[in-house]
């Protein structure tokens, strides 16, 4: 099972089902299956969006910049 056929939430359910089947999984480490299955639940939003995080750290930029100009006056 490789990373391309894993596009949608649903595949995580058949990465899961993999873990027991120890001679027929394309894993050959229980770090390689729970780094994948990390990876499809992030491709289905599990964890939250990335792009959250990237606006709140241009806010605080912004606003570090905005307090800075102020008290340079």
């Amino acid at each position: 099972m490789s990373y391309q056929r894993l596009q949608n939430g649903s595949d995580a359910v058949a990465v899961e089902a993999c873990a027991g089947l120890a001679l027929a999984c394309a894993y050959s480490s229980s770090d390689e299956y729970e780094a994948e299955l990390i990876q499809v639940r992030r491709k289905a939003g599990a964890y939250g969006s990335r792009h959250h995080r990237q606006a709140y750290v241009i806010f605080a930029l912004a606003a570090t910049a905005i307090v800075a100009v102020f008290f340079a006056i």
